[in-house]
């Protein structure tokens, strides 16, 4: 696995639009930071797991912007690449590819604009928190949602330290 300071970037997004992004906690991309071969998506399954975030589906990406009010999201990409928007229409283009992982704040919108036809992802969230699927503006209780979502107590990746101690607490 790679080193949590050589293959992470962060991203703040603005609210864009009927998207209502995380006015406080930044997208975390992991670059690279596990091997994609035959056996990932047990590997990432496994390490999910180990670190509290329990892996809940293995698919693709909704190919239209949305985003979920009530969970923060890790998304690892086992196979494939794709082209992905982050923060609703007009939002940051993002290409991802098998090893790269993301970490998607509740209230972070997403989108597949494109992919190869192998294009595979693992999705977990923290425990005691279930999605909900938001493709227009939040209302003030989805807000609300979005600010109190619990914070994770480790990384997804690299547990007890990494990027989202140092960039959520």
């Amino acid at each position: 696995m790679a080193d949590a300071t050589d293959s992470t970037s962060v991203l703040l997004l603005a609210a864009n639009g009927w998207v209502p992004n995380n006015p406080h906690l930044p997208v975390i991309l992991y670059r690279q930071v596990f091997t994609p071969d035959e056996n990932a998506v047990d590997t990432v399954q496994r390490l999910f797991e180990k670190n509290g975030w329990p892996a809940q589906w293995v698919d693709g990406i909704y190919p239209y912007h949305h985003y979920h009010s009530n969970a923060h999201e890790v998304l690892a990409f086992t196979q494939g690449e794709a082209l992905l928007v982050l923060g609703g229409p007009e939002g940051q283009q993002v290409i991802v590819r098998a090893g790269d992982v993301v970490l998607l704040p509740a209230g972070t919108g997403h989108c597949n604009i494109r992919s190869s036809d192998d294009f595979t992802v693992v999705g977990a969230y923290p425990p005691d928190q279930e999605f909900d699927l938001c493709r227009g503006a939040p209302t003030k209780e989805m807000l609300e949602a979005i600010a109190r979502a619990p914070f994770p107590h480790r990384d997804p990746v690299f547990g007890g330290q990494g990027p989202l101690i140092d960039n959520w607490l």
